[in-house]
């Protein structure tokens, strides 16, 4: 049985909360309205709102407000680069890195 550590205790939930309020600090930042951020997104300034607010929006819709802000390029960096914590993670990110499918080993 392998066991992986996980030393991250921010919830989802969380994430998403920290998330929002980066995106609020940018904007206002900026000096835009949420009504100017949806002009320059395309998203709809209820659905702004609702982020900052409650911390809910489509993955589409997050990324339409970055690229309007200027986070392209933070965007696309994002998951781009392998993350270990042991040399035997390591080990298996090489081994798999140019993996098409995943395998089920959750359990094992």
């Amino acid at each position: 049985m392998q066991f992986f550590y996980n030393f991250d205790i921010d919830t989802p939930k969380e994430l998403l909360a920290i998330l929002a309020q980066n995106l609020q600090k940018r904007r206002l930042e900026k000096g835009l309205s949420r009504e100017a951020l949806a002009e320059l997104s395309g998203i709809p300034t209820p659905t702004i709102a609702k982020f900052e607010q409650k911390h809910t929006i489509a993955l589409a819709s997050y990324v339409a407000l970055a690229k309007a802000l200027g986070y392209s390029k933070v965007i696309k960096e994002l998951l781009s680069e392998p993350i270990y914590h042991t040399m035997e993670e390591m080990e298996i990110i090489n081994k798999n890195k140019n993996r098409k499918k995943g395998r089920n080993e959750i359990g094992k």
